[in-house]
């Protein structure tokens, strides 16, 4: 038989405990639309080196990435459900794992919420005062 401690072998049990350091699972409310929030969440994970698109479910983004720490690859989804509770509020429902992406995960849940408490910007009127 093979020993799969061997160097290059992780045993199940060390896999499974990073995972549960690892993972990442956090919930926004915005009032942002649903394809506004998909776009940006694709856009967001790519400019980091991530593969990211739509899924075959509506709503839904996925994120894919290399080796980090002990997993071969790392994957994260973003499922956005629009009309939840007030009329105009989305949810949005972060979850993965990966010790690197974790980290990005985090950011774009930060980058959700700054965009929510920063007032839209209304551009100001023209100056019709005429000192003449």
């Amino acid at each position: 038989m093979t020993d799969k401690t061997s160097e290059g072998f992780i045993h199940r049990e060390e896999v499974s405990a990073a995972l549960a350091q690892e993972s990442f699972q956090r919930k926004v409310v915005t009032t942002r639309q649903a394809k506004d929030i998909l776009n940006d969440a694709i856009a967001f994970f790519q400019a980091r080196g991530y593969r990211a698109g739509f899924t075959g479910r509506p709503n839904q983004v996925y994120v894919l990435g290399k080796r980090e720490g002990p997993f071969p690859r790392v994957t994260a989804e973003i499922l956005v459900q629009p009309g939840v509770g007030k009329r105009g509020t989305t949810l949005v429902t972060v979850s993965g794992f990966g010790p690197l992406l974790r980290q990005h995960l985090q950011d774009y849940v930060n980058h959700l919420r700054a965009q929510r408490r920063t007032p839209p910007t209304i551009p100001a009127p023209p100056n019709t005062l005429n000192e003449d």
